[in-house]
């Protein structure tokens, strides 16, 4: 069975995880933001000691694709391609929205649409729709959300909407049919789970020319702006 490596940095927590196959050998994660840079690689390091992993014992590396934060993206590409290129193995990306939507089929007992949304500041988010069997229904954008927002499909459907960029939407998206789930943000060991699957499949990165999606063009402004 392949031991992958799994790094999540697309959002204000930071996770790490060991699978081997199906077993997940060790996770760790961290709830602080802007601390991706320097916990990550300590992180690392102390799931590779709890299950007992040399860096040699690792087949891949699966990281978090995007969209989602700028800087976390970068710092876990970086990384992650940082050690496929050290140790002559494979690279794995998942998206990360397709990764919320796996996560939160998991508490969908009601055959419910699945909307992961990803914070993008004032009101806009990343989103997607799937359906219960995480069949894509919209595909990933970046939608500004108000009063109307998913009301076609809200009219007929239940719909679960969470993530890091669903709280700011429960007062604007007053709907019967719009639950919200709290507490559910992408980590590193469901990552491995789909991470394994690909792996199977040999859907592999080009590590030359494999970046984050960041959906949108970075805009850097000055403080206080």
């Amino acid at each position: 069975m392949p031991v992958i490596l799994s790094l999540e940095t697309s959002t204000e927590v930071c996770s790490v995880a060991l699978q081997e196959g199906k077993t997940l050998l060790a996770q760790a994660e961290v709830h602080e933001p802007q601390s991706h840079a320097a916990r990550l690689a300590p992180l690392i390091e102390e799931v590779k000691r709890v299950a007992g992993v040399t860096s040699k014992d690792i087949h891949a590396v699966a990281v978090s694709q995007g969209p989602g934060s700028y800087t976390g993206l970068r710092i876990g590409t970086s990384t992650a391609k940082g050690l496929c290129y050290a140790l002559d193995i494979p690279l794995i990306a998942v998206g990360t929205l397709e990764l919320l939507a796996f996560q939160g089929s998991a508490y969908n007992s009601s055959g419910a649409l699945l909307c992961p949304m990803i914070d993008a500041r004032r009101m806009e988010v990343y989103c997607l729709v799937a359906g219960h069997d995480l069949q894509v229904i919209e595909p990933v954008s970046a939608k500004i959300i108000d009063e109307h927002s998913f009301k076609e499909l809200l009219e007929g459907n239940k719909m679960l909407l969470f993530g890091n960029g669903s709280a700011k939407c429960k007062a604007v998206i007053r709907h019967s049919n719009a639950i919200f789930l709290d507490n559910v943000y992408p980590l590193a060991a469901a990552l491995g789970v789909i991470a394994q699957k690909k792996f199977n499949a040999g859907q592999f990165e080009d590590l030359i020319h494999f970046s984050p999606f960041y959906l949108k063009e970075f805009i850097a402004k000055r403080a206080g702006v």
